[in-house]
């Protein structure tokens, strides 16, 4: 890539457009992708790609691997409102499923629409954003809804849990991005407001998370400078960013542009480097927040149902 670094190494042309694609973690050889016609597909020396009739009939807008010691099943979200688990040694159909039916039933009429989506290996949990702007949290993809967190109006496009503390996690949709604490589903504990659409935690800093916006600019949060407004705000192009992804060991964060193109920034290293005590500053914090919500929302249930006996 050094010697000729403005061409590809290599270009797939898959059936149908991609919206998704990940690499393996265990083998970077092999890779994953949501298609616009709906099906999964994975690449390493040929393509495979999931049976036709039990794919979906809406586009992929997710893939995740399933971390484990070979690899080999990935999840997959769409907007037909299902989750579903594939193997890649076995693409005729996926091997579990679970329809985003907030009532439980496993209705699809029901169901409501994913954009994203988030797995945890280590707690065995999904997150999964949604077009109504509903936070959907998930076990297993065999079990039921566990809960359903509310406060954006419109689709979320950007979902990741904080990568210091799983229980508190980032959302980024109707232009703002939200920090949510997994003990509190009626509201978010932290919210921006920047004409938003895509964000994600730094690697080594838990105070630090980045968002790109429409009119091309990178803003760079630190919670522990400012709540309100970016620590650092960076015009990158004069189109709209879509997306944002980092590599913390060179400093590196990357733009995807409306119009395909991809800008690679190279950050100061302070925004890399974890500071002193930061871990146990932004645990108090997010503790904070998390108390004055409960608090809050306590206090707002107490005075309806106060008026709600009085108009009886």
């Amino acid at each position: 890539m050094k010697e000729n670094s403005i061409k590809p190494e290599m270009t797939l042309n898959p059936v149908s457009p991609l919206i998704c694609l990940e690499f393996n973690p265990k083998d970077i050889h092999i890779l994953v992708g949501g298609s616009y016609n709906g099906q999964i597909g994975y690449w390493d020396t040929q393509v495979q790609m999931s049976a036709t009739e039990h794919s979906r009939r809406d586009p992929v807008y997710k893939g995740i691997w399933l971390q484990s010691k070979i690899c080999i099943e990935t999840f997959s979200a769409s907007t037909d409102g299902q989750v579903l688990l594939w193997d890649i040694q076995k693409m005729s159909e996926p091997s579990k499923w679970l329809v985003l039916d907030p009532s439980r039933k496993g209705d699809c009429n029901n169901a409501l629409v994913a954009d994203s989506m988030e797995f945890e290996n280590t707690m065995a949990k999904f997150l999964v954003g949604t077009e109504q702007g509903v936070v959907v949290s998930l076990d297993t993809p065999n079990e039921p809804i566990v809960c359903t967190y509310h406060g954006h109006h419109g689709p979320i496009y950007a979902l990741q849990r904080n990568p210091f503390f799983l229980k508190n996690f980032l959302t980024v949709g109707d232009c703002t991005a939200r920090i949510w604490s997994e003990d509190i589903s009626e509201t978010s504990i932290m919210t921006t407001k920047n004409h938003l659409l895509d964000g994600c935690w730094s690697p080594v800093r838990p105070s630090v998370f980045f968002t790109v916006k429409v009119d091309g600019t990178l803003d760079v949060w630190d919670l522990l400078f400012k709540q309100k407004d970016p620590t650092l705000s960076f015009k990158v192009c004069d189109e709209a960013l879509y997306s944002i992804r980092e590599q913390n060991n060179n400093y590196l964060v990357c733009c995807g542009p409306q119009l395909g193109t991809v800008k690679l920034l190279r950050m100061s290293p302070s925004l890399f480097r974890l500071g002193k005590d930061e871990k146990a500053l932004v645990s108090e914090m997010f503790e904070c927040e998390t108390q004055r919500r409960k608090y809050l929302e306590s206090q707002y249930r107490e005075r309806n149902q106060i008026l709600t006996r009085r108009t009886l």
